[in-house]
C-alpha cells in the first residue's frame, strides 16, 4: 500500500469564539472589488472627418424629409451645405431590459410653464394626422384608380375586400379592448401589406388601448423600413402621446414605453417623433421633460444625436429647444465642430433679443459650457462672454462665466509653434 497523502493544513489564523464565527456566517462581507463601467457615450475622444460627413449628410436628410412633410418652401428652410458621397450608415441597437425601469409623475413649475409660452410659435404649422392624409387619398380615388401622394412615401390606396374590411373592424374592437396577451395574427402582418397606412386607418389608431398602442409600435418598429416607421411615428404615435399627456397631464406607462421602443430606429423616430415636435412651435414644458426624459435613459448612436443636435440649434427657438439640447449636452458626446458652432451660433443669436428668457435657456448654456467649452474657438469664447452682458441669472451666469474664463480654446490648444 502506498502511502497516505498528508492533508495540507493552512496557517492557524487567531482563534475565533464559536458565537463569533456563527455571527460572521450570517452576513455577506463585502469583496475588495471595485467594477469600474465606462459610459458607451465616452468611447470615443474626437470625431474624424468620415463620422462629421455623416452626421452632417443625416442632418441635411432630415431637413429634406421634415420639408417635404410639413409642405415648408425652401425660403425658409435652413441650408446645409450638401456633402459628397451616397454612403448611408444605419445604427440598431440590440433591445434593452426593460425590467425595473418604471415612469414618475412629472413635477411641472407653472411659473416655468407659463415663461416657455412666451417663446411658442403664435401661428404653428398645422401638423397632418393619418387620417388627415386617407381622406385626401380617398377623394384623388374618385377619379384615379390608385394614386400615389407626393409626399406620402409609401402610402396607397386601393379597393378593400369587404371580408378585409369585416376582419380588420374586428382586430380594431380587439386593440380598443386590449391590455395584455396575445395580439390577433392579422394585426401582425400588417407591416407587410402595401397599403398598411390604409388598414391602420380603418383601425381607429385614436381608441386603442396604452397597451395596445405600445405593441403596436414594437412590431411597426421592428418590421418596417426606416422611412415607414417614421411616418408610423409622426402620423400615429406622436398625435396620440401629445394627446394623452394634454388630457391626464402625464404619460401613460405603456406610451412611455412605446417612445423608448421608437428609439431603437432612431433615425426614424429623430425625423418622425422629435424634429417635427421640434417644428411644431407648440410644444409645452410637460411634452419636453417627458420625452427629454426617455432620450436622456437610453443610449443613442452619435450620428443621429449629432444630427439632430445641428437642427434643433438651427430652428426658431420656442422653448422646448433649451431641454432637448440640454439632454444631449449631458450625454457627452464627442461632437463634430460644425455641431459646436451651430450651438454657439444658437445661443448669440439672442444677444438682441430683449426678452426675459426662461430659466431653461440658462441651463443649457451652462450644460453646454461645460461639457464643450475645449470645443469653442477664442473668438467664439469672447462672443458668449458678451452674451452674458445683455443676459444674465443671478445664480447661472456667474457658473458659466467661470466656465469660459478657464476655458482652454480649440484654437490655442491646436496651435502649433512658428519656426524661427
Amino acid at each position: 500500500m502506498g502511502k497516505a497523502k498528508k492533508l495540507k493544513v493552512g496557517k492557524k489564523g487567531p482563534k475565533v469564539s464559536l458565537d463569533k464565527q456563527i455571527e460572521d456566517d450570517k452576513f455577506a462581507k463585502p469583496s475588495g472589488r471595485m467594477k469600474i463601467r465606462k459610459r458607451k457615450d465616452e468611447d470615443e475622444e474626437f470625431v474624424d472627418d468620415k463620422l462629421s460627413e455623416k452626421i452632417l449628410r443625416q442632418a441635411r436628410k432630415q431637413q429634406q424629409e421634415l420639408e417635404e412633410d410639413t409642405g415648408l418652401s425652401s425660403k425658409n428652410a435652413t441650408t446645409i451645405p450638401k456633402l459628397g458621397g451616397d454612403s448611408d450608415v444605419s445604427d440598431q441597437e440590440s433591445e434593452d431590459d426593460m425590467d425595473g425601469d418604471y415612469y414618475e409623475n412629472i413635477e411641472v413649475d407653472e411659473e416655468d410653464e407659463r415663461a416657455l409660452e412666451q417663446f411658442m410659435t403664435r401661428n404653428p404649422i398645422q401638423q397632418r394626422t393619418l387620417a388627415d392624409i386617407i381622406m385626401e387619398k380617398i377623394t384623388e380615388k374618385q377619379t384615379e384608380l390608385l394614386t400615389q401622394f407626393s409626399d406620402a412615401g409609401s402610402l396607397q390606396v386601393q379597393e378593400l375586400d369587404p371580408r378585409v374590411k369585416q376582419l380588420y373592424e374586428g382586430v380594431r374592437d380587439v386593440l380598443i379592448k386590449y391590455r395584455s396577451g396575445k395580439l390577433p395574427k392579422a394585426f401582425k402582418i400588417i407591416p407587410s401589406l402595401r397599403n398598411w397606412e390604409q388598414i391602420l386607418y380603418l383601425m381607429d389608431p385614436p381608441r386603442w388601448s396604452a397597451a395596445a398602442m405600445y405593441q403596436a409600435t414594437r412590431i411597426f418598429a421592428s418590421n418596417l423600413k426606416d422611412k415607414m416607421a417614421q411616418r408610423f411615428f409622426n402620423l400615429v404615435l406622436l398625435p396620440r402621446i401629445r394627446d394623452d399627456i394634454a388630457e391626464y397631464k402625464r404619460l401613460n406607462f405603456h406610451l412611455y414605453q412605446a417612445i423608448r421602443k421608437a428609439l431603437f430606429k432612431p433615425g426614424a423616430f429623430m425625423k418622425g417623433f422629435l424634429l417635427p415636435l421640434c417644428e411644431s412651435g407648440t410644444c409645452t414644458l410637460r411634452e419636453a421633460i417627458i420625452v427629454g426624459s426617455v432620450i436622456a435613459r437610453n443610449s443613442i448612436p452619435v450620428l443621429h444625436s449629432s444630427a439632430a443636435i445641428l437642427k434643433i440649434a438651427e430652428m426658431d427657438y420656442n422653448g422646448a429647444n433649451s431641454i432637448f439640447l440640454r439632454m444631449f449636452f449631458d450625454k457627452k458626446y464627442a461632437l463634430p465642430y460644425r455641431v459646436v458652432d451651430a450651438v454657439v451660433f444658437h445661443f448669440l443669436k439672442f444677444e438682441r433679443d430683449r426678452r426675459e428668457l426662461p430659466v431653461l435657456w440658462h441651463q443649457a448654456l451652462l450644460t453646454f459650457v461645460q461639457r464643450y467649452k475645449g470645443d469653442v474657438s477664442s473668438e467664439q469664447r469672447e462672443a458668449l462672454l458678451n452674451l452674458l452682458k445683455h443676459h444674465s441669472h443671478h445664480t447661472i451666469t456667474p457658473e458659466i462665466r467661470r466656465e469660459l474664463q478657464h476655458a482652454k480654446c480649440r484654437d490655442v490648444e491646436t496651435a502649433e509653434p512658428m519656426d524661427s
